[in-house]
């Protein structure tokens, strides 16, 4: 039986990595077959999405890749869409990839960002010395960010230790793969938001 996020990754035509280790494995559902769920998949759409159906599927993508709620993500992007004198798109990754949830996926001390919300919702996290348990703190440059002394000989951890060595962290942030302490060194600029030259029909979607 297929995992319900393979499904979400099939949806969206690509790999959204909400399996961890298995999104780089033989064993993905995109690799054995990227064909969407459903009845007929194989039958082409005659002429295509329509305009509003591209950006509703970029939309569904993008929040179903930071793992967020309908609502949470409609907030990100009303309050993108507010600011002047800003780029609206870089405003909107970059509030996004500094989500404490993100963070602990990108240093690698999490398989996923399910996994590493769960890893800041059961409080294992510190951000300069202090508890955090709130997966949607924005973290800032300069912050430290590490695990509690206690779970990182948890048997999480230790399964992660491996890949953990092997992660590449972007350049805005920093971890020390002996200690497991993470540093944001700056905010994400756009050579590190992967996600950043398709925001814009998610805000078209999001302004009518």
């Amino acid at each position: 039986m297929i995992d319900a996020k393979c499904k979400k990754c099939r949806r969206a035509g690509e790999k959204l990595f909400l399996k961890g280790e298995r999104c780089f494995s033989s064993k993905c559902a995109m690799v054995r077959n990227s064909l969407p769920p459903g009845p007929n998949i194989r039958k082409n759409r005659r002429g295509g999405f329509s305009e509003y159906g591209k950006q509703m599927k970029e939309k569904q993508r993008l929040r179903i890749f930071y793992g967020l709620r309908e609502k949470q993500f409609s907030n990100y992007v009303h309050k993108a869409l507010a600011k002047k004198d800003v780029d609206k798109s870089e405003f909107l990754v970059r509030n996004l990839e500094t989500r404490l949830d993100n963070v602990i996926y990108r240093l690698g001390l999490a398989k996923s960002r399910v996994q590493g919300r769960q890893i800041v919702n059961h409080g294992h996290v510190l951000v300069n010395g202090k508890k955090v348990s709130i997966p949607s703190f924005s973290v800032k440059p300069n912050d430290v960010i590490e695990l509690k002394p206690a779970f990182k000989g948890s048997p999480l951890i230790e399964s992660q230790k491996a890949m953990i060595k092997k992660v590449n962290q972007p350049s805005w942030l920093n971890l020390d793969k002996e200690t497991f302490e993470g540093k944001v060194i700056n905010y994400p600029d756009q050579n590190d938001m992967e996600e950043l030259g398709r925001v814009q029909s998610i805000l078209e979607f999001y302004s009518r």
